[in-house]
C-alpha cells in the first residue's frame, strides 16, 4: 500500500496526480470515484499516510473528525455507499472549508448517485473536486501481476501473465488473489506456474471454490 508499490497507467494517472499534489488542492474536498477493485483503497492509504489523516465512518461522522478538519487536519471518509450520515458529512465539509482542512471521500459512484436528501450537503458536494479512477486496463493489470510474482520471487513466462490478465476480473484485488493462489498451488505441487495451472486456478476463483485441496 505504499507509494513506491503503485503502478501508474492511464486508468489511474489523474487520481494519482491529485493525491501527489496534496495539499495543493483546488478545493478542500475531493471525491475519488471508481469501480470496486480499481485501487481506491490503495490511493486512500497513501494519502492517509502522507496527510496524517484520520478515518471517519461515512455512516457516523463524529465530532472528533469535524474538530480535526476545523483545525486544518485531514480526514478520510472511505466507502461512501448506501447509508450516509448526511448531517455529519455536511458539518465535516463545512469545517474543512472554514478551518483549512482537507477531506477525501471515496466511492464506487459519483456524488450525484448517492441519493443525498439534504440540499445543503448536495450543494457542498457539487463544489468538490471529483476525480475518476477507471477500471484497471490491460497495461495496469499486466504490470501489477508481473510485480506481484516478482515480489514473491517467482518467475512466470510473459505468455502466462498475458493469459491471466485476459481472463481475470478487471480488479486489482482479484489479481492479488489469483497470484497468491497460483503461488500456493505451484509450491504445493512442486511445479512451475503454467498456463494450464493458471486456467485451473482462475476457473476455481470464478466458481468461488476454496483451496482446491492444496
Amino acid at each position: 500500500m505504499s507509494r513506491d508499490e503503485l503502478v501508474v497507467t492511464g486508468a489511474n494517472a489523474a487520481a494519482i496526480a491529485l493525491i501527489d499534489r496534496w495539499p495543493d488542492w483546488q478545493t478542500p474536498v475531493v471525491v475519488l470515484a471508481g469501480p470496486a477493485g480499481s485501487g481506491k483503497s490503495h490511493l486512500a492509504a497513501i494519502w492517509t499516510e502522507t496527510a496524517h489523516a484520520s478515518a471517519a465512518d461515512p455512516r457516523r461522522i463524529g465530532p472528533d473528525a469535524i474538530s480535526l478538519a476545523a483545525s486544518g487536519g485531514a480526514v478520510l471518509v472511505d466507502g461512501v455507499e448506501g447509508l450516509i450520515d448526511e448531517t455529519g458529512l455536511f458539518h465535516l465539509i463545512n469545517a474543512a472549508r472554514e478551518g483549512g482542512g482537507h477531506v477525501l471521500l471515496t466511492s464506487r459512484r459519483f456524488p450525484a448517485a448517492w441519493g443525498v436528501s439534504l440540499p445543503d450537503l448536495a450543494s457542498r458536494l457539487k463544489a468538490a473536486t471529483i476525480v475518476e479512477i477507471a477500471e484497471p486496463d490491460d497495461l495496469l493489470l499486466t504490470a501489477v501481476v508481473t510485480k506481484l510474482f516478482a515480489d514473491r520471487q517467482v518467475q512466470v513466462e510473459p505468455h502466462v501473465v498475458s493469459y491471466v490478465v485476459n481472463r481475470i476480473e478487471r480488479s486489482l484485488s482479484t489479481a492479488m488473489n489469483v497470484v497468491e493462489r497460483l503461488d500456493q498451488a505451484a509450491l504445493s505441487r512442486k511445479t512451475r506456474i503454467t498456463r494450464a495451472l493458471a486456467a485451473e486456478i482462475i476457473g476455481a476463483v470464478d466458481a468461488g471454490q476454496g483451496d482446491l485441496g492444496l
